[in-house]
């Protein structure tokens, strides 16, 4: 998230031991950090990627603040519940982190998986007044499923979570302004796939909108074909870029495969 003051959040409770479920996520999701390192989307110890733990209490996994992404292991993961507990563990997180993940793991069913992003590219069109432009084949993706919520300051009042909710309304993509990219999935491959595809729509608007001459606009009929035929909204139980993401969880396990550990 937002470079604000870390917090360490309070009443820290002990949990039940882990389940091999809870352990598959820490291990998918440390990779998922690994990942993200290696596409240099990270800022150093900010930003977060986060995922909604099984059980009847509602909680999430996230980085313990003060890591680098290549640092996160399934161990060290972080868990959390809803109303700020650090569950099982003393380590600090970064607040602005909490406040918007929780937000979007709580109130948004289908956000198993809640990936954001500071990329230079992200923010730049995130600064622009209209945002994105449908004149790429990543921004005909995606058209139509991209909210915006508009820029509040730095993500550490938790009155902005209802706001940032009705922005998000049923978008699995938001564009926060001035801010950066978000992007919520059922599976780490498909929240990722998305995410992935509006990153690389940002690099190609901005790249082109750098060159002389008008830009093409991608027409209705393109638009609604390249949607539909990118399987990225239509999927019925979140299995979409499974083969992207498994390919690059190879490239992260042969560079350091500390992150099972």
């Amino acid at each position: 998230m937002a470079s604000a003051t870390p917090r360490v959040l309070p009443n820290v409770v002990r949990t039940d031991p882990m389940s091999e479920a809870e352990w598959a996520l820490r291990v998918k999701l440390a990779a998922t950090y690994r990942i993200f390192e290696h596409l240099g989307w990270h800022m150093v110890v900010y930003n977060h990627i986060t995922v909604r733990l099984p059980g009847p209490e509602p909680r999430f996994l996230i980085n313990p603040f003060g890591l680098r992404y290549d640092e996160v292991t399934a161990s060290n993961l972080v868990v959390v519940d809803l109303e700020g507990n650090v569950v099982g563990a003393s380590s600090p997180i970064n607040f602005a982190g909490f406040v918007i993940h929780s937000a979007v793991h709580a109130q948004v069913p289908q956000a198993h998986w809640v990936m954001h992003t500071h990329t230079r590219e992200g923010i730049a069109i995130a600064c622009k007044a209209n945002g994105l432009s449908n004149t790429n084949f990543y921004s005909a993706m995606i058209w139509g499923h991209v909210a915006y919520h508009d820029f509040e300051g730095v993500t550490v009042r938790t009155d902005e979570c209802e706001r940032l909710v009705r922005s998000i309304g049923d978008k699995p993509l938001v564009i926060l302004r001035n801010h950066g990219l978000l992007a919520h999935g059922r599976t780490a491959h498909e929240a990722f796939s998305r995410l992935w595809t509006l990153q690389l729509a940002c690099e190609t608007q901005l790249l082109a909108d750098s060159m002389p001459g008008p830009n093409i606009e991608v027409s209705e009929t393109a638009t609604r074909n390249t949607v539909r035929d990118s399987g990225l909204f239509d999927s019925d139980d979140g299995d979409v870029g499974g083969e992207l993401f498994a390919a690059l969880e190879r490239i992260v396990e042969a560079k350091d495969p500390s992150y099972k550990t």
